[in-house]
Parts: structure tokens; C-alpha cells; sequence
């Protein structure tokens, strides 16, 4: 029952090439940076990401995507990642957009063992028709574009039918796990985290602080550790390196 490993590195030694992984964050808030570091310092590449965002500035899936490691990537939101957006349009990676909500249900899904669900989110669009350029050919044009979905009617409204989705693995940031992987987060935090946990076969949870089982009140437990495998303590340096995605002050006022 204790599913604590030493470090980072130790964690995801066993993650391939080529391998499907679901990352928790929103925005910067709640990403796995370490275990990011950690897979980039192991050479893994080919990586099938599913995640809200790759990450911005230099910081979460920025890392593994600056150095080439992603090829595809399943998400809902690209919008001040201009390095994602050169390699998308120079048709180095792939790239299957969906709406945010559906993301998210197409997660909690395939790690409830749903295979599908109907929603009206995407209907009457390409998100439903198909047609979106999931690959550029690196002239302008659509090497590879999304298919068709089923459109079904219920009670007199059309529905569009979405698959669950599972991967590999899962990494994900925790304000707070027990050895029992059970796991608690952080507000804005806690939007993809436990949903990216869910679909991973094998999830790896970092935590900003690990607690011994049973210090954590059964009703504040945000995710079961029966959806957890590994967890990794960080340290306190790593678990107080928090990124400003888009920091904005106001100016001091200056008293004469």
C-alpha cells in the first residue's frame, strides 16, 4: 500500500517512447513539473500528450515541446504558446482541439470505464462534421484532418457522440497525498488534475506534501488513491516553485 518511490527520476524510468500520457494543470497552476523534468532528463520522445494546455513560456509541457518530444497532442487550449502554435502550423506535431468541457468528460469517462458519451457541445460544427486540421503539411495545407463524429437526436435536440479517453500514464500535482496515493488539490489546481489521474493506467502524483495515512479527512479526499500507483514527496524548493503564467501588478502609488 505504500506508493511513495524515492524520486522523480525513479517514477517515470519505465515510461517509453512513444507512450499516451494525461497531464494535470490549468493554465500553469497544478502542473507536474518535476515529473516533466524528469521525463525530459530521461530522453523519452514520440509522447501522445493529453492535456487542457502544453504548457507556457518555458515552463509545464513547454519543456518536453521546446526540445521536440511531442508529436501529438489531444487539448483545448493553444491560445500564448507561440512555440506550440510555429510547430502545429510547420506540421511537426499533431494536434486534436476540442472544447474544453468535452476534454474534461472524455477524461473523468474513460477513467470511470465509460466508452462514450453523447453531448451537445460541438454540434453543427467542425468539432462534430470534421474537417479541423489535426496536421499541417508544412505549405499551408491539411496533411491529416479530423473525421466525422456520430450526431444523434434525443428528445428533439442533436448530440454528438465522444469517446472516453485512457492513456499510458498519467502525471499530476497534488497540494497533498497520503502513501496510499490519496490526494488533495489546490483550487484551480483541482480543474484537469484528478480527471488526467483517473485516465492514466499508471498515474504518478507529485506532492507538495506527504502526509502519513489517515491524517487526511476521508470527506476532503479530492481523488481515491485506488486511481494513484506512484507518489513522489517534493522537496521544499520544488513544491514553492509556483510560475505566474501572466503576472500583472498594480503600480505602487507614490507618496510625496
Amino acid at each position: 500500500m505504500d506508493k511513495v518511490v524515492a524520486s522523480a527520476a525513479e517514477a517515470v524510468a519505465d515510461v517509453p517512447d512513444e507512450a499516451s500520457l494525461a497531464v494535470g494543470g490549468f493554465g500553469l497552476s497544478g502542473i507536474p513539473g518535476a515529473l516533466i523534468q524528469a521525463l525530459h532528463d530521461a530522453g523519452v520522445t514520440g509522447l501522445d500528450v493529453v492535456s487542457n494546455n502544453c504548457g507556457a513560456g518555458e515552463s509545464g509541457l513547454a519543456v518536453l515541446l521546446a526540445s521536440g518530444r511531442i508529436a501529438r497532442v489531444t487539448g483545448s487550449y493553444i491560445g500564448g504558446n507561440k512555440e506550440f502554435a510555429r510547430q502545429y502550423l510547420g506540421g511537426e506535431i499533431e494536434l486534436e482541439l476540442i472544447p474544453q468541457g468535452t476534454l474534461a468528460e472524455r477524461l473523468r469517462a474513460g477513467g470511470c470505464g465509460i466508452p462514450a458519451f453523447y453531448t451537445p457541445a460541438g454540434v453543427g460544427t467542425q468539432v462534430a462534421d470534421g474537417g479541423l486540421p489535426w496536421r499541417y503539411d508544412g505549405g499551408g495545407g491539411v496533411a491529416v484532418a479530423s473525421p466525422a463524429k456520430e450526431v444523434r437526436d434525443f428528445a428533439g435536440a442533436a448530440y454528438v457522440l465522444e469517446h472516453g479517453i485512457t492513456t499510458d500514464f498519467a502525471l499530476v500535482r497534488a497540494a497533498k497525498g497520503d502513501r496510499h496515493g490519496n490526494l488533495v488539490f489546490n483550487k484551480s489546481a483541482r480543474n484537469f488534475n484528478p480527471l488526467a489521474a483517473m485516465a492514466g493506467r499508471i498515474t504518478i502524483a507529485e506532492v507538495e506534501e506527504l502526509v502519513e495515512p489517515g491524517a487526511i479527512d476521508p470527506d476532503h479526499v479530492h481523488l481515491p488513491g485506488i486511481f494513484v500507483q506512484r507518489v513522489v514527496a517534493l522537496s521544499p524548493e520544488q513544491a514553492a516553485d509556483k510560475k505566474i503564467e501572466n503576472l500583472t501588478v498594480t503600480p505602487r502609488e507614490v507618496r510625496v
